[in-house]
């Protein structure tokens, strides 16, 4: 973006979700509860997987990533819609709007490849036993985590690029509660029909390419497990209707944003709450609630400092 235009844009005006004053006081208190609960509930998962050895396992190592993940990805937008709600002006800075761009699309971005790595491990589980614990040794988990955290780098700063060069003009009114790419591009002084297709193009060959390869990984993985004995499968078949059940939550919104967007306000905001917010709400019940291993290291971390208070 060219000086002049850099300093003729100076913030935005954010026009949330609703404008009821009343609506908007219920809104405080039910996203403020919800906040809270997806932050204790990511922090438990991690402090969880840290501190039992008995989680220390790749699966474990991606799923506390995981967690990790999803508590940064609803603070990005989070906080910003929660104060919002008590304020008459919902403005937001050139570069706080940007810097919200660049984090949803990072982890976001991120966030794909690591749902693409724990299928991966769960096939390596499954389909490959003897072999497991060789494959997913220490030094592959990491260089699997280095990977998804590169690729969400290189794609947030190939968005980037792009749309920090756009010239904006216009009312500079976001129909939406924090920043993103589509709503940005609507303000450009351009036809940006062709921009916002090439630029929706990245999210979504991303978003499509990952979730047809896990729906393809994890179908083999459900035939494969159909053929062996009911313990196995049904232990097996558990950990992978946790996963199948956040890969839908997670690459749902996703694709009707970037690949299939259904220019509704309403139903983009819809789609924009459950993405930062619901989803990172719901993974950590899915792991926890469905998981016995997650239950039981509860159970030892619970039992843990009651005999500490009873030693004191």
């Amino acid at each position: 973006m060219d000086e002049g235009n850099q300093s003729a844009v100076s913030e935005f005006m954010l026009l949330g979700l609703c404008h009821s004053w009343n609506i908007q006081l219920l809104f405080f208190l039910v996203f403020i509860l919800l906040y809270l609960i997806i932050v204790l509930g990511n922090t438990l998962i991690v402090t969880l997987i840290i501190t039992d050895p008995h989680l220390h396992s790749p699966m474990y190592f991606f799923l506390a990533n995981l967690s990790f993940v999803d508590l940064w990805i609803s603070t990005v937008t989070t906080p910003k819609m929660i104060t919002d709600f008590l304020r008459e002006k919902k403005t937001i800075s050139f570069t706080g709007c940007m810097c919200q761009v660049f984090f949803v699309h990072f982890l976001g971005g991120g966030e794909m490849v690591l749902l693409l790595v724990m299928g991966y491990d769960r096939y390596m589980a499954i389909c490959k036993p003897l072999h497991y614990s060789t494959i997913m040794s220490l030094r592959r988990c990491i260089g699997l985590m280095v990977s998804y955290w590169m690729v969400g780098f290189v794609h947030a700063l190939s968005q980037m690029f792009v749309i920090i060069r756009l010239p904006l003009c216009g009312p500079r009114e976001i129909d939406s509660f924090f920043c993103d790419i589509p709503l940005i591009i609507e303000l450009a002084c351009m036809n940006s029909s062709a921009l916002g297709i090439f630029l929706n193009a990245g999210s979504g060959v991303i978003s499509m390419t990952t979730f047809v390869v896990l729906l393809i990984s994890y179908t083999y993985i459900l035939l494969i497990v159909h053929q062996r004995s009911k313990t196995a499968a049904s232990k097996a078949l558990s950990t992978c209707t946790a996963h199948i059940t956040v890969v839908v939550l997670f690459f749902g919104p996703c694709i009707f944003i970037y690949v299939w967007p259904l220019s509704i306000p309403w139903v983009d905001k819809f789609l924009a709450v459950f993405f930062s917010v619901i989803t990172p709400l719901l993974n950590p019940a899915i792991y926890s609630l469905r998981n016995r291993e997650m239950k039981n290291a509860m159970k030892r971390l619970r039992n843990y400092y009651i005999k500490s208070e009873d030693s004191i």
